[in-house]
């Protein structure tokens, strides 16, 4: 089978931008990691989700698209390489444009959870200073609106007064260019789902629970930028993630309903990682669901997709053509 390829390949981020602004896209081991593995079964055609995408697509017409392209403009960004391809009337892995619109904007996302009853901490949109809003009670986690793999998460986001909280809505403000998200600040412990397939099939693969004890002791309990990015290395991996979770087989079970319910009230496909956090009654609430997921190859980079994925026995390779396998099923073709 042909099947189209399509990534961006991580730039270096220069003076005049900010040190993030391509956290969200893939370097060359993972773009390498994930055409090996899906080059084992099938013809792979390599396309990078720019402008010249569309010419691309059109021209080589591959028989389905892997797609794990994010974008960088726009509050709809990760929907523009999928909107491309309906045109085009190609298939492609993942969800539709409209769930990765929802997805990314994260009060869009909890306001379809709320009308569908699934739990999500109390939250408000600060679009500008000026404006006044009742927030929740403190604590209180401040995020940009739109953005992803913890980019504008910093350990200053959890703010305790008024004071803090403004300056964080201003930095989000500022540097992101987008309204900040104000939530509640939920205390319990901290999970990450990975979930495979559609329909019925949805298979829950096993819990990773991050560990905040094994960051620095003066850091606030939180999957921060720095956390993921700065603290947590290859040469220097820690220890921040539990796969399996060591939890009660009744939590286990409670926070794989609550995935399994954000993942149909979104209207997911084939895959996705929910980020789950336990309120103070130890209730899980979804925090964001990641429809492109992050799937580094390398054990030490501490990706949770692929450390759920192994130790559910599956391997790198096995774990991508498994997504292509769900894909091919759903829009049916024979892999």
């Amino acid at each position: 089978m042909r099947v189209g390829f399509c990534y961006n390949l991580k730039k270096q981020a220069d003076e005049s931008t900010p040190a993030d602004l391509y956290a969200e896209w893939d370097d060359e081991e993972t773009i390498g990691a994930v055409h090996s593995a899906l080059a084992r079964r099938h013809e792979v055609i390599p396309i990078e989700g720019d402008e010249g995408a569309f010419e691309k697509f059109r021209e080589t017409r591959p028989d389905i698209v892997f797609n794990m392209a994010e974008g960088i403009f726009g509050a709809s960004r990760e929907s523009q390489i999928p909107a491309m391809l309906e045109m085009l009337r190609l298939p492609y892995t993942g969800s539709d444009p409209l769930t990765l619109a929802v997805c990314l904007d994260k009060a869009m996302a909890k306001v379809a959870l709320s009308y569908f009853g699934v739990p999500n901490a109390p939250f408000v949109v600060v679009p500008e200073l000026k404006k006044k809003v009742e927030f929740p009670p403190f604590p209180l986690i401040v995020k940009p609106l739109r953005e992803g793999s913890s980019k504008g998460i910093q350990n200053s986001s959890l703010v305790r007064n008024s004071r803090r909280l403004k300056e964080e809505v201003r930095r989000v403000l500022n540097e992101y260019r987008q309204p900040a998200l104000v939530e509640k600040f939920l205390p319990g412990r901290e999970f990450t789902v990975a979930l495979l397939g559609n329909g019925p099939q949805v298979e829950v693969l096993p819990i990773v629970e991050v560990q905040f004890e094994e960051l620095p002791s003066h850091i606030n309990p939180i999957y921060s930028y720095e956390a993921k990015w700065v603290w947590d290395t290859v040469e220097n991996p820690l220890e921040i993630f539990a796969c399996p979770a060591r939890i009660p087989i009744s939590l286990r079970r409670r926070i794989e309903s609550v995935c399994r319910a954000a993942y149909v009230a979104l209207g997911v496909r084939d895959w996705c990682r929910i980020d789950v956090r336990l309120d103070a009654l130890g209730n899980p609430n979804i925090l964001e669901l990641n429809p492109l997921p992050g799937i580094l190859p390398n054990p030490d980079a501490n990706s949770c997709f692929p450390k759920a994925a192994r130790t559910a026995g599956l391997t790198y390779e096995e774990l991508i053509n498994r997504v292509l396998d769900i894909a091919c099923r759903r829009v049916g073709l024979k892999a």
